[in-house]
């Protein structure tokens, strides 16, 4: 007789409680974190030290900038930046080759691009690096993304640090590859139901190719997330304020997929609602390069392999691990600036 999978749930953890009074990481929330990042690799989080009212005028400055006409938005077209930074349309993105019904600003670290003459091969990832693109009438809206990237760069670096005691290692085994210029990732999307093209695909199935992600979601829904060895897709609920954490490929390749990049998906909205999020990619440098952990025996025997998807490798280098990512899902802005880059 076969034992029936459990049904899982999506746990919820107060990080104000993830060090004890002396520093040091408490044993109870290691345990809480330690299962909820090997059986489901989502959670939720609150108690993460957003200042009051941070939460409502970020939604707030994020919904008046794409309500603005399409004209004003085309003026920080990524089709015109060769770092794919600043905003897509509806539908231009892709995910498994399908258009996504989400429009959205990418932004990140801003800084001076590499000169394409210094870019070796093997090194292409240099390309992500440069400017960002705001509205220059609108400079709240760059503030306070800004001010909410910062605070969850913070987070992240904890939540990885108490991650990488649970299973074993020293909090910070990582620092060497986020020591120096780290190559986060956030974005500000608006979701909209009805688009023909994109069906109810909002965002599809896929895993996320950096550390840690922290999104910080609405109210409306719709995000679905699929644990390793279950066939149901299982709602994340919206928690005001909360942010949801998964983990990235470069954990499931660092721990042999102890810790997994779970597949996840966005349904979109119904046709009329609105639906934002803001998703930070917690990332390292560029250059860096993830060599796999040495796990306690106890964890390494229930460690399940890193994914195996001949379309779709997960990479040692992080920063190729992200191009790939990014040429993938915005292909016309790779096509334009760097067609070398496009797979067939």
């Amino acid at each position: 007789m076969t034992t029936p999978t459990p049904v899982l749930d999506v746990p919820v953890l107060d990080v104000s409680a993830l060090r004890r009074p002396d520093g040091s990481f408490d044993p109870d929330f290691l345990d809480r974190l330690r299962h909820a990042a090997h059986h489901v690799g989502f959670f939720q989080i609150v108690g993460y030290g957003a200042q009051p009212g941070q939460v409502d005028e970020l939604f707030r400055v994020t919904a008046e900038f794409f309500a603005r006409p399409e004209e004003e938005k085309r003026a920080l077209h990524n089709q015109e930046s060769p770092h794919w930074r600043g905003w897509s349309a509806i539908a231009a993105e892709r995910t498994q080759g399908r258009p996504d019904s989400r429009e959205q600003i990418d932004f990140a670290p801003d800084r001076a691009p590499v000169p394409p003459e210094r870019i070796r091969e093997g090194q292409e990832y240099w390309h992500l690096q440069g400017r960002n693109r705001w509205p220059a009438d609108m400079p709240e809206l760059e503030r306070a993304a800004m001010a909410w990237a910062a605070l969850m760069d913070h987070v992240g670096e904890e939540l990885l640090r108490a991650l990488c005691v649970a299973i074993g290692l020293r909090e910070d085994h990582f620092a060497d590859a986020f020591d120096g210029d780290r190559a986060w990732m956030a974005k500000l999307a608006h979701y909209v139901g009805g688009v023909a093209e994109a069906g109810a695909q909002g965002v599809g199935s896929h895993a996320d190719y950096g550390f840690i992600t922290l999104l910080l979601q609405d109210e409306v829904g719709g995000l679905e997330v699929r644990p390793h060895g279950q066939d149901a897709w299982l709602p994340v609920e919206p928690i005001p304020g909360a942010l949801v954490v998964n983990l990235g490929e470069m954990l499931e390749v660092a721990t042999d997929g102890y810790l997994m990049a779970t597949i996840h998906r966005v349904q979109s909205p119904p046709e009329g609602v609105d639906r934002y999020s803001v998703p930070f990619f917690h990332s390292p440098r560029l250059d860096a390069v993830i060599e796999p952990v040495e796990l306690p025996a106890a964890y390494a025997a229930r460690a399940r392999g890193a994914s195996d998807d001949p379309d779709n490798p997960m990479l040692a280098s992080f920063g190729a691990n992200m191009l790939k990512g990014f040429a993938r899902a915005h292909p016309r802005v790779t096509e334009r600036f760097h067609p070398e880059l496009l797979v067939d």
